[in-house]
């Protein structure tokens, strides 16, 4: 083993050389032998190495493998030192494998290491960002669950900090072909950090763009498949699927084919879901969803046949009005309980694909079945009106902070579901029934334009979601509303589901797949 003396003297050796310094070969090697000493000794070679390593090509494993041994040290000093060294590694052929090896670094403990790590692969990114890919992805298919986790992070939040020069469109082809490799086996928090991924790139903002995330999405939620209410993970993958997708929908890119689902599959079943989450409201969640989607549904095929299944569920919310005994008081104990957040949605959704096929209620049902629904719809309104009254009573005169309170917040809320429920029924009781009307949904921020600005059409639809920024859609920064069911609830509050974690299911299966047994232990 080489004492520090001698290392001096061999670098010495090499510095001098100049342009003759690939004839020293045995100079290198001492400098190389060097990981082996002390720590004086390890830390000289962890900066010798590199710094010649580029003159001595057919010494270019020896010299890796030397750092590497360097990179897992006992001492975090010398660590700290070979990790920053790195890059100057990443040099034609090998720039791949030190991309994996930087990847499997991810795995450390200690913050200043990852850090250095996170630095190193940002740059050899910009040195060749196809080779860094192929070492990053080459460890979230095959490296350890730890490695797996910060690799995909990585890419998540540190690919939009890469300036256009290296996220080049073949760069972003590549990106989105590998992620199609992983997305065949994820859990559901990889599923969700990879469409944050593919939506910020900008080959992907465009139409074209967001009909192939929708089409990801879709293949994903595997929307072939018979849907199985009683399994939590077949809602639960359902949900977190649509909740990616609701952002992409606009009038260019349709809904149809989760709008179908969800009317097929879904709503005949949705008394018997099963919800993946404990103290959610699944029933109100899934036609949250579908309220967000039926804005943007195109032709559907089986229309009328689907538009009867939202009508017969919409029923089962808007119940007749009690019986009246011979004295003209209610005959039965008490009056039957009106749910508005369920109303809410369900009138949105049948009131949006009621457009397509505006003769439904005149010509599509018998005169008894419209009569016993405007009968439904005015005992609904009465008692609409008894409780806008009293919520605008109560919030008179309130303002700042008052508002801010957790009853009033209920408050608010509750005002935009009764004012937007009644709007959408008095479209219904024109002759023949209207579908003119719109409304933003209570748990959707108020579109605001700039005066003189000319609207583009997806945004005046009703329901339209914000006009989404370059660097795609960011459902995980809004808060979202559980709003309030009957009359009043305190089940009011933020509630962020796709962040809610993984899918169930083994590291051998992944929730979404299976995914074979992998080596452990270090791949470089």
């Amino acid at each position: 083993m080489p004492t520090v003396e001698e290392l001096y003297r061999n670098y010495g050796i090499l510095a001098d050389a100049t342009e003759q310094v690939g004839q020293h070969k045995d100079a290198y090697q001492v400098i190389l032998d060097g990981v082996k000493g002390g720590t004086k000794e390890k830390r000289l070679a962890a900066q010798f190495i590199p710094k010649f390593f580029k003159h001595f090509p057919e010494l270019a494993d020896s010299a890796i493998n030397a750092q590497l041994d360097l990179c897992e040290d006992e001492d975090v000093s010398i660590r700290r030192q070979a990790i920053k060294e790195l890059p100057q590694f990443a040099t034609g052929e090998n720039l791949p494998r030190v991309a994996d090896i930087l990847t499997q670094l991810l795995q450390t403990d200690d913050s200043a290491e990852f850090n250095l790590v996170n630095n190193a692969l940002l740059s050899i990114f910009k040195m060749d960002a196809k080779g860094t890919l192929g070492g990053l992805f080459s460890q979230i298919l095959q490296g350890e669950d730890i490695v797996r986790e910060r690799a995909i992070k990585f890419l998540s939040t540190k690919l939009k900090t890469l300036p256009d020069e290296v996220l080049t469109k073949e760069v972003e082809e590549l990106i989105l072909t590998e992620s199609k490799k992983v997305l065949e086996d994820v859990t559901g928090e990889e599923f969700v950090l990879f469409m944050k991924i593919l939506s910020g790139l900008k080959s992907l903002q465009t139409v074209s763009g967001r009909q192939q995330l929708v089409e990801l999405v879709a293949e994903q939620a595997d929307l072939e498949q018979t849907f199985n209410p009683s399994d939590p993970d077949c809602v639960d993958r359902l949900l977190q699927c649509t909740r990616q997708a609701v952002p992409l929908f606009s009038k260019n890119v349709h809904s149809t084919r989760f709008v179908t689902y969800f009317c097929e599959q879904v709503l005949p079943n949705l008394s018997t879901l099963t919800t993946p989450v404990e103290g959610l409201d699944i029933q109100l969640e899934v036609l949250k969803l579908l309220a967000e989607m039926s804005s943007f549904c195109g032709d559907m095929e089986k229309l009328e046949t689907n538009l009867r299944k939202l009508f017969d569920k919409l029923l089962e919310y808007m119940p007749l009005p009690p019986e009246e005994a011979e004295n003209g008081e209610n005959a039965g104990n008490e009056e039957p309980k009106l749910q508005f957040s369920y109303v809410e949605c369900l009138l949105y959704s049948f009131h949006q694909l009621g457009r397509k096929l505006p003769d439904f209620l005149t010509a599509k049902l018998n005169a008894e079945k419209l009569k016993d629904f405007k009968i439904r719809l005015q005992y609904f309104a009465r008692g609409l009106q008894v409780y806008i009254r009293q919520l605008r009573l109560a919030l008179q005169g309130k303002t700042g902070e008052a508002l801010k309170t957790e009853e009033n917040k209920i408050k608010v809320v509750a005002l935009k579901i009764t004012n937007n429920i009644n709007v959408l029924i008095k479209d219904l009781f024109h002759i023949p029934p209207s579908y003119k009307s719109t409304v933003t949904l209570s748990w959707k921020p108020v579109q605001k334009v700039e005066i003189g600005q000319k609207r583009a059409n997806e945004d005046t639809t009703s329901g339209s979601p914000p006009k989404k920024s370059p660097a795609g859609p960011k459902r995980d920064a809004r808060q979202i509303y559980n709003p309030p069911s009957g009359k009043y609830s305190s089940n009011l509050g933020n509630f962020n589901y796709e962040q809610r974690g993984a899918f169930r299911g083994s590291r051998g299966g992944r929730g979404w797949g299976t995914r074979g047994n992998r080596s452990r232990g270090r791949l470089y």
